[in-house]
């Protein structure tokens, strides 16, 4: 089979990087990672912005380019439908195809006042009001998920759901949000699965001259 490529930028700040990179390692594709400079200019608009552009996370399999984190998911899906992308019980895939598409097009105050940073962790954060509302309803979907299939993770097991919040569980982490005991437990799980526990890895070990990219919000 054709060697996928997918390219990406920091593991320690791109959030779009890391969902487009879950998605590959949860379909079983065979890739192999092009990091692009991060002290490229369409990078740094990425990075800063914390929004998807054209660069990364881009997918190319022979022929085929997709360059969009849901559409690399429905990809996926087409060519691994085996692979428990989605759920298999249609009511539930049109769910977990709804809060994927609410994390890929909203929450901008959360992205904008927690931005992805696998090496910080706060003890206490200040979060401006803004970003209340985001975390409020991030806290609703979990909650209901959770309840509604039991867990560990959205789905009960891991969906392209557990992808496109994956980045908010290390940001809620990192600036010390305060959840319930069933949302913390969700968080662990994620942080705790073998892909994730691999880009943070990854993560952890870029070079210190990256953080040059951090902004203050």
């Amino acid at each position: 089979m054709t060697q996928a490529t997918l390219t990406i930028s920091s593991k320690n700040y791109s959030s779009w990087s890391l969902r487009g990179w879950l998605l590959c390692k949860m379909s079983g594709l065979d890739f192999k990672e092009e990091p692009v400079d991060p002290t490229d200019a369409d990078v740094r608009q990425e990075l800063l912005l914390l929004s998807p552009t054209v660069r990364v996370p881009r997918l190319t399999h022979g022929k085929v380019e997709v360059w969009d984190t849901l559409a690399i998911a429905e990809y996926l899906y087409e060519i691994f439908p085996k692979a428990g992308l989605f759920p298999k019980d249609v009511a539930q895939r049109a769910h977990c195809r709804a809060i994927a598409g609410e994390m890929h097009s909203g929450f901008y105050n959360l992205r904008s006042a927690l931005p992805m940073n696998l090496k910080a962790r706060h003890e206490t954060f200040k979060m401006f009001s803004g970003a209340r509302p985001d975390v409020e309803r991030i806290k609703t979907i979990w909650s209901d998920c959770l309840e509604t299939y039991g867990g560990p993770f959205l789905f009960g097991e891991p969906t392209v759901a557990d992808a496109m919040y994956a980045p908010v569980c290390t940001r809620f982490r990192t600036y010390a949000v305060t959840l319930d005991d069933a949302l913390e437990a969700y968080i662990d799980t994620v942080l705790d699965w073998a892909p994730m526990k691999e880009w943070t890895e990854g993560a952890l070990a870029e070079p210190e001259e990256i953080e040059e990219l951090e902004v203050e919000f």
